[in-house]
């Protein structure tokens, strides 16, 4: 009889203590990073902070020829780089960013918010301070780490093999050192130089074009055989002619 009892309630204690954390798997409110945390569930029509932060995480997932908007607003092409994300990394793909969402992302980053694949001294040769390029330094350092998800994205979409950085932020006193164009993208921190890795030039220059680059310049472009130069910008501009861009 006695044995009878204390099952049952062996069994009650046991659910009460699994039972929290059951909860706080399902809820983003439970979740916590040292990066950055979401309390709520995001889907069309939100907007806020937490959206831009969303935002940067996708913007890697805005589709071919496309740049996701980094504004706040939870749009279709926010709806519809978040279901990208989610295929991309199996997860239910709805387009709402939940905990699984979350999740991913909080695995996917370090303590200062890149990703885990890129680092910030990757893309900055120049200084430390992200200082004297043409726009402030806090723009400089915020515009790479953008540039860093799309990068991870990119990584992600050919086999999770390491991406070459070879350079990005420059000052204007690096970039006349390295005989740069005076509007280099270089100068605003959002531009990056690749290697040719264990992918090749060809193969990055043409997946570049499906995370949300607007400028890439490669193999067959002038100054550009040794390098794949991806950038943001507010028009297109695609020129790598030895690998049919």
């Amino acid at each position: 009889m006695r044995l009878r009892f204390l099952l049952p309630v062996a069994a009650l204690l046991s659910a009460a203590v699994l039972a929290p954390a059951a909860t706080a798997q399902a809820d983003p409110v439970s979740a916590a990073d040292a990066c950055y945390t979401w309390n709520r569930t995001l889907s069309q029509g939100a907007s806020g902070e937490d959206v831009r932060q969303l935002q940067i995480r996708v913007a890697g997932y805005p589709g071919y020829g496309a740049v996701l908007g980094i504004d706040g607003q939870f749009g279709p092409a926010t709806k519809a780089a978040v279901t990208r994300f989610q295929q991309a990394y199996g997860l239910g793909a709805d387009g709402i960013a939940g905990s699984a969402t979350f999740a991913k992302i909080y695995a996917l980053q370090d303590d200062d918010c890149t990703p885990i694949n890129f680092s910030y001294d990757e893309l900055n040769n120049c200084n430390t301070t992200w200082a004297g390029g043409n726009v402030s330094a806090a723009t400089a350092r915020a515009n790479a780490l953008v540039s860093m998800w799309k990068l991870q994205a990119m990584r992600h979409a050919m086999g999770d093999r390491p991406i070459d950085v070879n350079g990005g932020f420059r000052s204007v006193a690096c970039n006349n050192a390295v005989g740069g164009a005076s509007g280099s993208r270089h100068l605003y921190g959002d531009a990056v130089d690749l290697g040719a890795g264990p992918q090749g030039f060809c193969a990055l220059a043409q997946q570049a074009r499906n995370h949300g680059f607007n400028e890439i310049l490669g193999p067959g472009y002038t100054g550009h055989n040794d390098h794949v130069h991806v950038a943001h910008k507010s028009s297109r501009f695609w020129s790598a002619p030895s690998c049919g861009i």
